[in-house]
């Protein structure tokens, strides 16, 4: 199996589980988009707020700190359960979503222009 492959049936685990987990507590009434996004939005406000007041150098070294890694993982954890649901509300194919996005973004970004630019496309 290749690692594309491996990675598709990981994703797939995590998907399904997260659906059965919604689904065994009558949740998806609840789920409707507006709902999801907005529970997204307060779970990306939580990861940022293990940020908040830090300096940039202060926050690269807090990636060595086993408790800082904990909520991360956390955090992340919910902010992509959350949109594996909202992919779901929308019968999206998350994956094919990303590599779509990746794939525009070569467009928009080429190597040449944006090498060490934190530039906007439009501003290259």
């Amino acid at each position: 199996m290749t690692d594309g492959a491996v990675g598709a049936c990981r994703f797939e685990q995590v998907r399904s589980a997260m659906l059965a987990f919604r689904d065994a507590r009558e949740w998806k009434p609840f789920h409707d988009p507006k709902n999801l996004a907005e529970g997204l939005t307060l779970e990306a406000a939580e990861l940022l707020e293990v940020f908040q007041w830090k300096t940039t150098e202060e926050s690269r070294a807090l990636t060595e700190d086993p408790a800082t890694r904990a909520k991360v993982e956390e955090e992340i954890a919910d902010c992509f359960l959350y949109c594996v649901m909202v992919a779901d509300a929308f019968g999206l194919d998350l994956i094919a979503a990303a590599q779509k996005k990746l794939a525009a973004n070569e467009t928009k970004y080429p190597r040449d222009k944006s090498r060490g630019r934190r530039e906007k496309y439009d501003a290259l």
